[in-house]
């Protein structure tokens, strides 16, 4: 295995439907954008309420992917 150099970036997925879906949403997204996603962690979890119930979810990421070599 060779050593390997990574950038984190940090992104927001959102959901109405739950954080689950934020998460896997903004997972799917930075892998078509982004190449050799390895892991991810959550930063923050937040929603918005409307008449007493959650409305939406938002959950910000540190998302690290390996950098191409040289």
């Amino acid at each position: 295995m060779s050593d390997n150099v990574y950038r984190v970036t940090e992104i927001v997925g959102s959901s109405t439907t739950s954080i689950d879906d934020a998460i896997k949403g903004a997972i799917s997204r930075a892998g078509a954008t982004l190449e050799h996603v390895e892991w991810f962690e959550v930063v923050e979890t937040r929603g918005h309420i409307e008449n007493g119930q959650v409305a939406h979810f938002q959950v910000t990421l540190k998302v690290g992917f390996r950098l191409n070599e040289a």
